[in-house]
């Protein structure tokens, strides 16, 4: 495989992210919605509020990570949620999720944060030996709740 580039993508970007976000939702049972995804990501990008990272070898996009930036209130002290990392299947097993993840903690680094958090299904044993092997702890203490609070409208 060609070397894998890692960089923060830019609004001119949009149009190679959004095909590889909507597969990573389809991944998560979601249907393809591709104009509701070039929206929401055309939205992320214009007001900074997410850093996307997109992964590439011979100019091909091959996968990304988005990080969101939030804070430790005990720690008083920034830290950015990992909340979507996706490779093509073609490059999975090839190195690219773990240069994505080396470049999200780059990242998180550069930003000052002290930490990474990130969460994935159960059932996704793949990922979970990847991000055990990369040096990712699996939390012991604390349980993950969550509670729905509005549903979006389902696609038009």
């Amino acid at each position: 495989m060609p070397p894998v580039v890692v960089r923060q993508a830019a609004p001119d970007d949009l149009e190679v992210i959004v095909p590889l976000f909507d597969a990573y939702r389809q991944f998560y049972g979601q249907p393809s919605e591709p104009d509701r995804v070039r929206a929401f990501l055309q939205e992320r990008l214009a007001q900074g509020d997410s850093v996307l990272l997109i992964a590439e070898a011979d100019g091909q996009a091959l996968g990304f990570t988005q990080l969101y930036p939030s804070f430790s209130s005990v720690s008083m002290a920034p830290i950015f949620i990992l909340n979507d990392l996706f490779v093509v299947p073609e490059a999975r097993r090839s190195g690219v999720a773990r240069h994505l993840l080396e470049a999200a903690v780059g990242k998180a680094r550069e930003a000052g944060a002290i930490r990474l958090s990130l969460s994935t299904a159960h059932t996704n044993t793949a990922a979970q030996a990847l991000y055990a092997s990369a040096g990712w702890e699996r939390d012991a203490v604390f349980c993950v709740y969550q509670r729905t609070v509005h549903r979006p409208a389902p696609p038009m």
